[in-house]
C-alpha cells in the first residue's frame, strides 16, 4: 500500500512538473513575442506626417513635421544586428537625442517620433532607431529580451553617432515604455551619459512579470519560471539587467521619469521605485507623475507641458 502510495506521490510531483513547464513555455511564447497584428497602423505616421488618429481621437502634431530626415542603418554593439533609422538633422555642432520605441511597435510609434519631433523642432538633431526584432531592423529571433539585449542598439546609435563627430557629452537618450527600460540599461553600461528620459519604463523585471500574467488572466506562479523559459528557448538572461539596478548603476546622468497616474499597463508604482533608486544612488533626477494619464499618454493629451519639459530637461543637461 505504501509503495503504491509513493509511486502515485512521484506520478502526481512529475506530472505537476511537466504541466508547469509546459504552461511556462506557451505564457512566454505568447508574451515575449515581438509580433504585431496592427503592427501597420502606423506606417503613415513619418517625421513630415505627424496625423493620426488612436482609439477614435484625431491627433494633430504637423506643427513639429520635417521633410528634411534620412533614413540610415548603421551597426548595433551586437554585430549580428543591423539598426535601421530615421535621422533629423539639427544645428550644426549641437547635441544629439538617441529615440527608442516601444513594445510591438517602431520608430512609426508616435509616443516615440512625436517626442523626438518635439526635439527637433528645437534644434536637436535626433535618432530615432528601430530595435532589433521590430520595425526594419535584423530580426533575431522574434522576441523581446526585457531590454538586456536591445540596449545594444540604443548603444549602436550613440556609436554612430560619435563617429559622426558629435561630442560624446552632448549626446542623449530617449526611451518610451520597453524602449525606456532599454535606455536605461544602456546609460547604465555606457557610464556618464548627461542625460536620459525614460517615459512609462518598468522598474522591477519579476515584478513586471508577475503583473502582466495577473493582466492576462494567467496565474503569478509561473513567474519564477519565466527568466528559466526565456534563458533556455531564447538564450536571453532576463536577471542580468534590469532597468531598476540599471538606475542603481548610474553614475553621471541626470535623469528624468515621465509616467501616467493612471496606467494600468505598467503601474505607476514603478515609476517611484526608479526614482527611489535613483534618489539612493545620488542621481540629478525629476520625476513626473501626469495626472490622469495612462501607459505613455501624457505626450499627445498633455503635449505642451510635455514639449515644455522635455525641452528644458535636456537644454539643463546638454547645453
Amino acid at each position: 500500500m505504501l509503495k503504491r502510495v509513493l509511486v502515485l506521490g512521484v506520478a502526481v510531483v512529475l506530472v505537476s512538473a511537466v504541466l508547469y513547464g509546459v504552461g511556462a513555455y506557451l505564457v512566454y511564447d505568447e508574451v515575449s513575442r515581438t509580433a504585431d497584428p496592427d503592427a501597420g497602423r502606423y506606417d503613415d505616421v513619418t517625421p513630415s506626417s505627424l496625423e493620426f488618429t488612436e482609439g477614435g481621437v484625431p491627433y494633430d502634431f504637423s506643427r513639429f513635421e520635417t521633410d528634411d530626415y534620412s533614413d540610415e542603418v548603421f551597426p548595433s554593439r551586437d554585430p549580428e544586428i543591423q539598426v535601421h533609422a530615421w535621422l533629423l538633422p539639427g544645428e550644426t555642432d549641437g547635441p544629439a537625442i538617441v529615440v527608442s520605441h516601444g513594445l510591438r511597435a517602431s520608430r512609426h510609434d508616435p509616443a516615440a517620433l512625436v517626442p523626438a519631433a518635439m526635439l527637433h523642432a528645437h534644434g536637436y538633431t535626433v535618432v530615432v532607431i528601430d530595435l532589433r526584432d521590430h520595425g526594419d531592423s535584423t530580426f533575431e529571433d522574434g522576441r523581446y529580451a526585457g531590454g538586456s539585449e536591445e540596449q545594444a542598439e540604443v548603444l549602436g546609435a550613440y556609436d554612430w553617432l560619435v563617429s559622426r563627430g558629435v561630442s560624446n557629452d552632448r549626446i542623449g537618450l530617449f526611451g518610451t515604455s520597453m524602449g525606456a527600460g532599454a535606455t536605461l540599461i544602456a546609460a547604465a553600461i555606457r557610464p556618464g551619459i548627461r542625460a536620459v528620459w525614460e517615459d512609462s519604463s518598468y522598474a522591477d523585471t519579476q515584478t513586471r512579470i508577475r503583473e502582466e500574467l495577473s493582466q492576462r488572466g494567467y496565474p503569478e506562479l509561473l513567474a519564477p519560471a519565466a527568466p528559466i523559459v526565456a534563458k533556455l528557448v531564447a538564450g536571453d538572461d532576463l536577471s542580468a539587467w534590469t532597468p531598476l539596478n540599471a538606475v542603481e548603476a548610474m553614475s553621471g546622468s541626470g535623469l528624468f521619469i515621465a509616467h501616467g497616474a493612471d496606467d494600468n499597463v505598467t503601474y505607476v508604482h514603478h515609476a517611484r521605485d526608479l526614482y527611489d533608486a535613483a534618489q539612493s544612488g545620488g542621481l540629478d533626477a525629476e520625476m513626473w507623475i501626469a495626472p490622469e494619464m495612462g501607459h505613455t499618454e501624457a505626450y499627445k493629451r498633455l503635449s505642451d507641458e510635455y514639449e515644455t519639459r522635455l525641452v528644458h530637461f535636456f537644454d539643463d543637461h546638454l547645453l
